[in-house]
């Protein structure tokens, strides 16, 4: 079981890791050994998750996660299959907490009284900038 939050554990089973070669560097490891790691988990059909986490989680996951609900990471940070692994695991476990985690209610406030002012104040001040453009007429005068 991998534990998430207190109330939140994904089985191992529910996570499928595929091992693929890595991009860059690896020296001659690069072309022979597979050491990125893609790691898939189905969040559509965990029964670990909420549905309002598990909306949260669509959202923030963005382009990792396909139409099916299948949750992909990849990983190829390190040059050793293990810690990829690790690495992607560490990565889907922040993701999860960052979904399960609501966000904040906004406040609604009301502005100050020396905003109120301010805003007058800039108001008054345009005011006058745009009567200096004026054209002075006759009855301007009086």
């Amino acid at each position: 079981m991998l534990k998430i939050t207190a109330d939140i554990a994904i089985a191992e089973q529910e996570l499928k890791f595929d091992f693929i070669r890595a991009s860059g560097p690896g020296g001659q490891n690069v072309n022979k050994v597979a050491t990125a790691v893609q790691l898939r988990f189905d969040a559509r059909h965990c029964a670990a998750l909420s549905e309002k986490v598990r909306a949260r989680l669509r959202r923030l996951a963005g382009r990792r996660m396909t139409a099916n609900g299948i949750l992909v990471i990849r990983s190829q940070r390190f040059r050793s299959q293990e810690r990829n692994r690790q690495d992607a695991l560490d990565r889907l476990v922040n993701l999860i907490r960052r979904a399960a985690r609501p966000p904040k209610t906004r406040i609604r406030t009301r502005p100050g009284r020396a905003a109120k002012e301010r805003l007058l104040a800039a108001k008054r001040h345009r005011s006058r900038i745009k009567k200096t453009r004026r054209a002075v007429s006759a009855a301007d005068d009086f």
